[in-house]
């Protein structure tokens, strides 16, 4: 479907990276990763068409449509969010008039002979056919699905787009590329907006797309349920593994020590051959062996260890002075910002009731909006609650990473002096140590903030953390834009600091194992979950089922409840009745259904053993050939069509009231 043939980008004489080459198939999931700044993004950009490398080239086939979503985009304010969404539909729109065109040219004339009037036909037959392919009646059903599985409101629709911050800008973005449907998608950091509903909702949805993706990601677990091929960047070269993201991390350490013990192994028979040659080079009864050892040390193919990245960073908090033993407390809290100028008045939440004390850390979670960083900003005191009261404990000092940098430190100071217009005191002697032990080195703390990337400004705001011991730190996404190693490098030293910490993140892999409680904003309520954040998962799975009972328990007995007269029910149960040769009928297509679903189940189960002792084959380097991921993909394609078949023949079952 397209071909990346080494390509090279180089700054100053400087390579970027050289030489990658790699090819994307239809319907493969494939993870980009590699450091921040090892060159992700560009690649995209170059797939995209929106850079030109160095050296290399991008060839596509035809049919390939390439879907980019960049890390920032704009997003036009001249428009609502579903009309803004309906121009992902320009092609159905195009195909609606050059349909409603033909049909009106047809109906018109009367030459059916003529070549015009079957080209005419012709053109009608193309139109109709790419437009139902395309699925163009039910556009307006997969906008609001679409956009409900993205955490927007049904309410939200007419809102016009200015009116929404910058993450769900990029929503609106990611909502018009999935409706567009590519055959490939380029996805650069999707999830950085995105709360965990709606990230499951994305894995859910790519794991079922008939096209491509090439996903870069810092989240493990997105990375992982989505992907099924990792492709690493690293000292700028390019690495492929046919695998997710977890097991690349192990074949990756295990590729490393063969190529180590391959290497250490050449180096040893090296050296004995040199040996050899210089202790017997000028005896004439041993030139013809000292000639075949010269020869054979011409020959040999000498391996390389490639370098290793170890560039990480260095974090260990200061240890956190004693506080009281409740460190927050809100009762009955809540937040209503009033009406400001054209803006009606919003309540956020209310009827917190939140408990943190002294060692425990804790999870903010929630759809964005929902309060979050509003009980932040209330428990720093910036913010006074409308409702109930929040206290911060005896000795409680907090230090405080925010979602968004650039409120916090000016553009124009330099990375070392953001710090040192902050630290007092003894600690401003260990500046450079400290930047240092967040990748700051050399010339790089002159950097000014302003052209910091967002892994960057993310790293400098973790340093400001270290000037001076705090026993609270409340985190506010603290693991956008940073890289694999760093968040768990970060989540080793939140683990081992001894203070209190409150964290708001949607990362899934982040959270599991460092929180013991976990606080929902939800509609406008907080609700505590005891347990890590996939205890919490499992308990909302529940808790969703649960409310789909009640809300079907409780809609069922309502349609008898408007008592019919005896005329109406009579005209109602003539209507409902069936002859004889009805109920034949219905009980031979159901029994032909039942059928098919018995056949379809038995052949799906057949080809998931297939297509699972193949991907054991294709996650063994050595086993691995195209012809084997030909074969791979081929039987995929086909267990899709017969899981769409099940699905669609299950339908009509239920349609007679089997389940």
């Amino acid at each position: 479907m397209l071909s990346v043939d080494n390509l090279t980008v180089s700054f100053g004489g400087t390579d970027l990276f050289r030489d990658v080459s790699f090819l994307i198939n239809a319907k493969e999931r494939i993870g980009l990763v590699g450091k921040n700044g090892a060159g992700k993004s560009t690649i995209l950009k170059i797939i995209a068409g929106l850079q030109t490398p160095t050296g290399g080239s991008v060839s596509k086939t035809d049919d390939c449509t390439i879907g980019y979503l960049p890390q920032q985009m704009r997003v036009a304010d001249d428009t609502d969010l579903v009309t803004e969404c309906g121009k992902a539909f320009g092609e159905i729109i195009a195909l609606e008039k050059e349909i409603a065109y033909c049909t009106a040219e047809i109906s018109a004339r009367t030459d059916y002979e003529s070549a015009e009037y079957e080209k005419l036909l012709h053109r009608l037959h193309d139109a109709t056919e790419r437009y139902h392919l395309l699925d163009g009646d039910n556009r307006d059903a997969e906008v609001e699905k679409t956009l409900l599985g993205l955490g927007f409101k049904r309410e939200e629709f007419n809102r016009p787009t200015s009116t929404f911050s910058g993450g769900w800008r990029m929503r609106i973005e990611l909502a018009k590329l999935l409706l567009k449907r590519p055959t490939l998608f380029l996805l650069d950091e999707p999830t950085n907006h995105l709360d965990i509903e709606s990230i499951q909702w994305l894995e859910a949805y790519l794991q079922n797309y008939s096209g491509a993706v090439i996903l870069i990601s810092h989240d493990r677990a997105f990375l992982d349920n989505v992907t099924n091929r990792t492709i690493e960047l690293s000292c700028g070269r390019a690495t492929d593994y046919k695998v997710p993201y977890s097991k690349y991390v192990e074949l990756r350490a295990e590729r490393r020590q063969q190529q180590i013990a391959a290497y250490e192994n050449q180096q040893r028979m090296i050296e004995k051959t040199e040996e050899f040659i210089e202790r017997f080079r000028y005896k004439p009864t041993k030139s013809n062996q000292v000639q075949s050892r010269i020869k054979q040390l011409e020959k040999l193919d000498r391996l390389e260890i490639e370098e290793e990245d170890t560039a990480t960073l260095n974090i260990r908090f200061p240890a956190a002075p004693r506080s009281g033993q409740v460190v927050i407390e809100a009762k009955e809290a809540g937040m209503t910002f009033p009406a400001k100028d054209d803006k009606a008045e919003k309540h956020v939440f209310s009827g917190a009731n939140i408990m943190v004390e002294r060692g425990e850390k804790v999870a903010l979670v929630g759809r964005n909006g929902e309060g979050k960083t509003t009980f932040v900003r209330m428990t720093l005191g910036e913010l006074t609650p409308t409702e109930g009261a929040i206290r911060v404990g005896h000795n409680v000092h907090i230090g405080y990473f925010a979602q968004n940098q650039d409120d916090l430190m000016d553009g124009e100071f330099t990375v070392f002096d953001t710090l040192d217009r902050v630290a007092v005191g003894e600690i401003r002697t260990r500046l450079r140590d400290i930047l240092g032990a967040f990748l700051f080195r050399g010339e790089e703390i002159d950097k000014k903030v302003k052209v910091l990337s967002g892994g960057e400004r993310s790293r400098l705001a973790m340093a400001r953390l270290m000037l001076e011991p705090y026993n609270l730190l409340i985190l506010d996404e603290p693991t956008n834009h940073m890289d694999m190693r760093s968040k768990d490098i970060l989540k080793r030293a939140l683990m081992a600091y001894d203070g209190t910490v409150l964290v708001i993140s949607h990362d899934r892999e982040f959270l599991d194992g460092l929180v013991s409680k976990v606080y929902e904003f939800r509609d406008g309520r907080v609700k505590e979950y005891l347990g890590g954040i996939y205890d919490f998962l499992r308990a909302r799975r529940i808790e969703n089922m649960s409310e789909i009972e009640r809300s079907a328990s409780t809609t069922a007995p309502a349609k008898p409840a408007a008592r019919k007269e005896p005329s109406q029910q009579t005209a109602a149960q003539k209507k409902t009745e069936l002859s004889y040769a009805e109920k034949k009928e219905r009980d031979r297509q159901v029994t032909r259904l039942r059928n098919a679903v018995s056949r379809l189940e038995t052949e799906i189960a057949e080809l998931e053993q297939q297509t699972s002792a193949l991907e054991a084959q294709l996650m063994d380097p050595a086993q691995y050939t195209m012809a084997l991921f030909e074969e791979y993909n081929q039987l995929k394609t086909k267990l899709d069509d017969r899981m769409r078949e099940w699905a669609e023949t299950t339908e009509k079952l239920e349609k007679y009231g089997i389940q």
